[in-house]
């Protein structure tokens, strides 16, 4: 009966934990590449074995597309009220408070104006760690003011989206903020001033059935999820296997919802010609 015993010494070094410091290494969910957090941010929090696009925020993007100290925040301030109580596991109003301390933000999104390549541009980019990047009436409302500053300005407007769609939390009051935004986009397009959307992983819901895909230019990341209900859904509803690679960017490039696929690391050259072209 030896085998129901082991040595000590035959699992104690197996058992000791990695000297590694927590936060500096991350995975690559595509390839499974062990990357060191500096590597990675230098790479543009993509991959440089396979170059999947890491998942990033706000501040990321806006560090690497705009010339160094150019941009400006705008509507910093606002933040969300609890219009309809509204109380799941916890208190709307609490999980506000929670998600405000955790990352930092107010909202699900930033915006403000900056230059590329000394191009003054109106600029909106929604940010997943805040509560899914969910569309309330402050995600709404400063978006909305974004592209009047660019109607104001006469200058183009760039939204980049990700987000998982309406706040449920604030009900139809979420909903028309659909309709809120795409108003404010007919009467940019009026004034024939360009809009350049950029979809990111992912950008889903209310958000997609609005703004995202209103783009003059609409642009993806490699391999974003994009779409309106998720996959497991439309699949359930339709009851039928779903195309290899459905919802990707690839996918609706080939079928003609976007225009381009562009990697992170080549998004400001290109933004910069576009807005030259357009412009």
């Amino acid at each position: 009966m030896g085998w129901f015993t082991r040595k000590k010494e035959n699992i104690s070094p197996a058992s000791k934990k990695s000297d590694l410091p927590d936060g500096q290494w991350q995975k690559c969910e595509e390839c499974g590449e062990i990357i060191h957090t500096k590597q990675l941010e230098s790479n543009l929090w993509c991959c440089a074995k396979c170059n999947y696009h890491f998942r990033i925020g706000s501040d990321q993007y806006i560090s690497f597309l705009f010339d160094a100290g150019s941009f400006r925040e705008s509507n910093k301030k606002m933040r969300s009220g609890d219009p309809l109580q509204f109380v799941d596991t916890k208190k709307y109003s609490e999980r506000i408070t929670a998600t405000i301390k955790k990352s930092g933000l107010n909202d699900a999104v930033k915006t403000g104006m900056g230059k590329i390549d000394g191009k003054k541009i109106s600029f909106a980019c929604m940010d997943f760690n805040f509560i899914g990047g969910s569309m309330g009436s402050v995600v709404g409302e400063k978006i909305a003011r974004a592209i009047d500053a660019a109607y104001e300005e006469k200058i183009p407007m760039i939204i980049i989206s990700q987000s998982g769609g309406a706040r449920m939390m604030e009900g139809a009051l979420s909903l028309m903020q659909l309709a809120k935004t795409s108003s404010r986009l007919a009467r940019l397009a009026e004034a024939k001033l360009p809009f350049i959307s950029i979809l990111t992983d992912p950008t889903t819901g209310g958000v997609t059935a609005s703004f995202a895909m209103l783009g003059d230019i609409i642009i993806a990341e490699p391999k974003a999820l994009i779409g309106f209900a998720g996959p497991r859904v439309i699949k359930q509803t339709i009851g039928k296997d779903l195309p290899e690679g459905f919802q990707r960017s690839e996918f609706l490039l080939e079928n003609g919802f976007i225009d381009f696929i562009v990697s992170r690391k080549e998004m400001k050259e290109k933004l910069s010609r576009l807005i030259e072209y357009l412009t």
